[in-house]
C-alpha cells in the first residue's frame, strides 16, 4: 500500500509535468495555462452541474422513502472528480471529467459494485444490518 501511494504522489506528478512541458513547448507556455485554467472551468461547472443533478435525485428518493444508495456513490463520485479536477494537469483533467461523465461514472459503480460483491463473497467485508 505505502508503494501505491509512493507512486501516487510521485509518479502522476512527475508525468503531468513532463506533459505540461512537453505541450508548452508546442502550444506555448500561456496557450498551455490558458488550456489548463480553461479546462478547470469546464470541470468545476460540469462538476456542479452532476452535483446538483444528483442531489435532485436524492431529495426524490428520500422524499419518497427510497434509500438513497446509487444517488450517494454518485455524490462520492463526483466529489472525487471534483478534487482530481483542482489538481493542474492534462491527465488529471481528463480522469475528473470521465468520473463526471455519467456513462463512464456507471461503469465505475459496476465495477465498485462487483469488487464489493467479491470482497463481500470472500468474508473480507461484514456487513452489519440494523433493524
Amino acid at each position: 500500500m505505502l508503494l501505491k501511494l509512493f507512486l501516487c504522489f510521485t509518479l502522476i506528478p512527475v508525468v503531468e509535468l513532463y506533459l505540461l512541458i512537453k505541450v508548452g513547448t508546442v502550444l506555448g507556455g500561456v496557450n498551455t495555462i490558458l488550456l489548463v485554467i480553461i479546462s478547470g472551468f469546464l470541470g468545476a461547472w460540469l462538476a456542479r452541474l452532476e452535483g446538483m443533478n444528483t442531489l435532485v435525485k436524492l431529495r426524490a428518493n428520500l422524499q419518497q422513502g427510497l434509500m438513497p444508495a446509487e444517488e450517494l456513490i454518485d455524490a462520492v463520485i463526483i466529489f472525487i472528480a471534483g478534487v482530481v479536477l483542482i489538481t493542474p494537469g492534462f491527465i488529471t483533467d481528463i480522469l475528473g471529467l470521465l468520473l463526471l461523465w455519467p456513462v463512464t461514472r456507471n461503469r465505475l459503480k459496476r465495477f465498485l459494485r462487483k469488487k464489493f460483491d467479491e470482497l463481500n463473497m470472500k468474508g473480507n467485508i461484514n456487513i452489519t444490518r440494523f433493524h
